[in-house]
């Protein structure tokens, strides 16, 4: 990890500004846990959509990551710097797909997200480790979504019996 301090001078650029999602990624310590927060009010934004619609803002949030991440990458001169943190946002959504909105399920979604993210189970680990360029910034978190969102539907079904 790097220990590069980023300037705030970088969100005055387009692509900067998104990488380190709108200055959070910024953060001295913890950047990927204050860009999965920022996430938080943006997800409440898109989560009153339906669940197809969702899913194709989450996917165009994805695929433009790939770009914006491998851009603001090459321009700081180091892969996945740990300020970048639009695939923070983009696992986050993944992980919070089709979860009935409560503020209990929000931070636990918050919670489990972070746990897959900086734990980095398998395949996780081999994809962070393997994959490079903007595809793979997005991939290991990406992966980290779905994983920590199969376990968020895992808990609310079983809440159910409770």
């Amino acid at each position: 990890m790097s220990k590069k301090k980023l300037s705030a001078s970088l969100l005055k650029h387009p692509i900067h500004f998104l990488a380190l999602g709108f200055g959070s990624g910024l953060a001295a310590k913890a950047p990927g846990t204050f860009g999965t927060l920022m996430a938080i009010p943006l997800y409440l934004l898109i989560q009153p959509l339906s669940v197809i619609n969702y899913f194709i803002v989450v996917l165009i949030i994805s695929l433009a990551g790939i770009y914006i991440c491998d851009r603001s990458a090459a321009m700081m001169g180091e892969h996945d710097h740990p300020g970048i943190v639009w695939d923070e946002f983009a696992g986050y959504f993944i992980t919070m797909l089709a979860v009935p909105f409560e503020w209990f399920w929000v931070l636990l979604g918050f919670a489990l997200f972070r746990l897959f993210d900086i734990l980095k189970p398998q395949p996780i680990g081999w994809l962070d480790q393997h994959v490079k360029g903007g595809f793979g910034i997005m991939l290991d978190d990406v992966v980290a979504g779905i994983m920590a969102g199969l376990c968020l539907h895992l808990i609310i079904w079983l809440a159910q019996f409770i």
